[in-house]
């Protein structure tokens, strides 16, 4: 007996859907059926998948009673009327981070998700990255003892303007906090938990910024601290991740090689897909069995192919949702009080985020 697939309609067709939805779509064949893409204009779509039916408009994929899940990959402006019309009509939806450009919108969303007995799971990728996954078992075996500073960038080298990109124009959910940000806040969520101060320093950098492209977070655990870092005048960067504990360190370069191989037209699959190259493994600095051990920590393989074999298991199998709507509204809560943290000058506490469970 075949297993029941997921009839998928997605929602754009810029760098998002044919990076990092279309190409995990066409490998699960077996769990996943594309009926429909929604590109207003022009044939590009229609050129690259004959057989899919095209929609122009949003409410020709929510419409359509042949399709189960909407993946909504289009900008920022759009993520919560779009998902609100697919999940008020019954459809499951995936929705491209930054959740929602206000906590206003991220509430009414779980809200909606919640009275229409759908799955709203929000994009968080990054959790599917060798980085993250290495981190993840570092801290789960305690090997660095009691961590008392965490610190992540996400860095770039982009001098020039790009004035046709909408992620740089003063718009609601634009810059590099709502970009890059809701990446590494999400990634600290699920390691520690709600914090309980915060704060941030967010700038415009470059003579030609309209948005920020500048932010450091910091994240008051108590004992722990947590520091949050992206630019994009940082031509030289340095160590993605520096964890200290009380027992060692865990230093990591390096980028997770997938969306890399992706952006190059290469589709996920193979032995090797997602495994980092043994000289961006992180350094582990630390004292196991009363020994000091300093030595190169294999990474272990990312796969962002995991995270719609999850969805699938939600959908059909009823296995909790790993990235939830609560999820995406505490990241957005976090950006706000960055925001605010920022404009005022001064250290707020992380009011109003919802108690849930990350791991």
């Amino acid at each position: 007996m075949a297993q029941q697939k997921i009839r998928v309609g997605v929602v754009g067709f810029g760098i998002s859907a044919k990076v990092f939805h279309l190409p995990f779509i066409k490998i699960l064949p077996d769990h996943f059926e594309l009926v429909s893409i929604l590109q207003r204009r022009g044939d590009e779509a229609k050129n690259t998948y004959p057989n899919i039916r095209i929609a122009r408009t949003i409410e020709e994929v929510i419409n359509n009673e042949a399709i189960d899940l909407v993946v909504i990959t289009t900008p920022n402006d759009t993520h919560f009327p779009y998902t609100k019309m697919a999940l008020e009509a019954g459809k499951h939806v995936v929705l491209e981070k930054p959740f929602a450009n206000t906590t206003t919108e991220a509430k009414a969303l779980v809200e909606i998700a919640s009275s229409s007995k759908t799955i709203l799971s929000v994009y968080q990728n990054r959790r599917y990255v060798s980085d993250f996954r290495t981190i993840k078992e570092i801290l789960d075996q305690q090997l660095l003892g009691d961590i008392h500073e965490f610190e992540a960038h996400y860095d770039r080298y982009r001098a020039e303007a790009r004035p046709a990109a909408w992620r740089e124009a003063p718009m609601p959910g634009s810059g590099i906090l709502y970009d890059l940000g809701a990446h590494i806040i999400d990634q600290a969520l699920y390691f520690f938990g709600i914090p309980g101060n915060i704060t941030a320093d967010i700038r415009l950098q470059r003579p030609h910024a309209r948005v920020d492209d500048f932010f450091n977070i910091w994240l008051d655990y108590g004992f722990n601290k947590v520091i949050l870092h992206a630019g994009m005048l940082v031509r030289e960067p340095g160590p993605r991740y520096m964890i200290q504990g009380t027992k060692g360190s865990f230093i990591k370069y390096g980028e997770d090689p997938q969306e890399a191989r992706l952006r190059a037209g290469e589709l996920p699959v193979g032995e090797d897909w997602g495994k980092e190259s043994e000289d961006i493994y992180g350094l582990l600095h630390t004292e196991i069995d009363s020994k000091i051990i300093k030595k190169r920590y294999p990474s272990l393989k990312g796969s962002y192919t995991d995270y719609y074999l999850d969805l699938y298991e939600s959908i059909i199998n009823g296995k909790p949702v790993k990235q939830t709507a609560a999820h995406g509204y505490n990241t957005i809560r976090i950006i706000e009080l960055a925001i605010q943290s920022s404009a005022e000058k001064r250290t707020i506490p992380c009011s109003g985020l919802m108690e849930v469970e990350y791991k």
